[in-house]
């Protein structure tokens, strides 16, 4: 049976902390959602498009992460 993680957060911005626990999750499940939230708490950095662009660009060669 495949294994799936969510990793739900604001990722504003993706830190190399967030990319580190991602990295070591796609070794240890077949399939990671990468949920990225708005929280109406904060002022974002970026908007919620542009977080996904990064994520996306920063897991491009991940094929596990999405």
């Amino acid at each position: 049976m495949p294994t799936l993680a969510v990793y739900p957060g604001s990722f504003d911005p993706l830190t190399n902390g967030h990319v580190d626990i991602i990295t070591r999750g796609a070794r240890l499940f077949d399939r990671i959602v990468v949920a990225v939230l708005i929280n109406a708490e904060k002022s974002p950095l970026f908007t919620q498009e542009e977080r996904v662009e990064i994520a996306r660009a920063v897991f491009r060669d991940v094929p596990n992460v999405e």
